[in-house]
């Protein structure tokens, strides 16, 4: 290769690599701006909501003994929740319903 020719392709490899780390940055910029663990109106559980235990995961209970209220949203997206221990995936639960009433214990 001529001379000329590594300088033009060792110039534009250099223009895409600094043009990818430019884009990285504003990325990461971006995203952290928003916060990937920042509340937003769009979460599937909020405090004092009404969540039901999938009855895979408690099998021979009705729905009202898996049924539990919501005590916090952490951080992560999971839930803590009261009378029940430890942090819970949204996953575990079976799927919201808005149009049946809310009653739990």
């Amino acid at each position: 290769m001529r001379k000329r020719t590594k300088r033009l392709l060792g110039g534009v490899a250099l223009a895409a690599g600094a043009l990818g780390a430019a884009a990285s940055y504003l990325m990461r910029k971006h995203m952290t701006a928003k916060g990937p663990y920042k509340q937003s109106a769009d979460v599937w559980a909020r405090p004092g909501m009404l969540v039901t235990f999938r009855a895979e995961l408690m099998p021979g209970r009705e729905s009202r003994e898996r049924t539990f209220r919501v005590k916090e949203l952490l951080p992560s997206g999971r839930v803590s929740l009261h009378g029940a221990e430890g942090e819970h995936a949204a996953k575990e639960f079976e799927a919201i319903h808005t149009d049946r009433p809310a009653s739990a214990s």
